[in-house]
């Protein structure tokens, strides 16, 4: 097996998930030294953390202004990638034909929209759910239709915590007297520019995708300058209730933002700093559902392991009376 395979499988059990608790190159070479098979020189090992730090589908990543290595995030599913870039060129991909560099910075911008949006989402007392293997490169298209980028749980009772709710115990006794969650989920859309060409696939799309949960949403990194376009989503909204909102970024804006994994571990003064520049538009409200269709839940949660992990994680958030972040294995 090559170095850089090694590297590959051995690097993320020793990279911290936070570029604030970055690990420094002398320590991670200590460490990867224990698992590695084959004698190899500091200086190579250097080489491949430097070399494999550019690239956005290893597993390290390089602190942007300062040292250490940390674990990168996710990479953004092969199927959601694909339609943002559609959203992104009104449905044309000439521009990227052969041009890789396009593709990564384009990529970028929709991985910085997606931390962006989930630091909002926490910021506002959402728990964000993100799906990724069942968007993943291998997946059948109709996955699109099934299953949105992410969900967020909204929780009916509780009081803040550094890192979510405690959860009202009398509430929760209620709600289980009455069979009833106490929470509500909702399906939600990211996509960076919406335009006259995809938009109606969009919110059709997440009509479907929210066929199992309460509600459905779909956010824009950039503005809806078009009246007309507004007009359009506004009709479709007033008849299916799916809620559109944008957050006021143009390309420029999201080009000067930091790296996703800094804006997913940013202190409070720079989240804070993040969220003045956003300039948020409700342009319609979600229709709530109060029942989740259990038949479209039981369809889409026996046949997919994620779905069954979200709601793990929203049980032991009950059976806990603590509401958490969901942290990815």
């Amino acid at each position: 097996m090559s170095l850089r395979q090694q590297l590959s499988d051995i690097l993320p059990e020793f990279l911290p998930p936070s570029p604030r608790d970055a690990i420094k190159g002398t320590e991670l070479i200590r460490l990867v030294r224990m698992r590695l098979e084959g004698d190899y020189s500091d200086a190579s090992l250097r080489y491949h953390f430097s070399i494999m730090s550019c690239d956005p589908g290893s597993p390290i990543a390089k602190v942007e202004k300062g040292q250490g290595y940390y674990r990168r995030a996710a990479a953004v599913p092969m199927l959601a990638g694909a339609q943002d870039l559609l959203s992104m060129t009104q449905g044309r991909l000439e521009e990227f034909e052969g041009n890789q560099g396009a593709v990564d910075l384009a990529l970028m911008r929709v991985r910085k929209f997606r931390a962006t949006a989930t630091r909002f989402f926490e910021v506002n007392g959402r728990f964000p759910f993100a799906f990724r293997d069942v968007l993943g490169k291998n997946s059948p298209i109709g996955n699109l239709w099934k299953y949105p980028d992410m969900v967020v749980v909204d929780w009916e009772a509780g009081e803040p915590t550094d890192n979510g709710l405690t959860l009202n115990h009398d509430s929760l006794a209620l709600k289980r007297r009455l069979g009833l969650p106490p929470y509500r989920i909702s399906a939600i859309t990211l996509r960076i520019f919406p335009n006259h060409e995809l938009f109606r696939e969009e919110y059709f799309q997440t009509l479907s995708t929210s066929s199992w949960t309460h509600g459905g949403e779909i956010f824009y990194a950039g503005p809806i300058e078009d009246e007309a376009l507004a007009d359009a989503i506004r009709h479709l909204s007033n008849k299916y209730g799916i809620g559109v909102t944008t957050f006021g970024l143009t390309l420029e804006m999201i080009d000067e933002l930091p790296g996703p994994e800094h804006i997913l571990t940013a202190q409070p003064r720079e989240t804070e700093a993040l969220m003045d520049r956003l300039d948020i538009r409700r342009i319609t409200s979600p229709s709530v559902r109060d029942h989740i269709d259990w038949t479209a839940l039981d369809a889409v949660r026996g046949e997919n392991e994620e779905v069954r992990s979200l709601f793990g994680w929203l049980n032991r958030c009950i059976d806990n009376e603590r509401a958490e972040f969901f942290i990815e294995q």
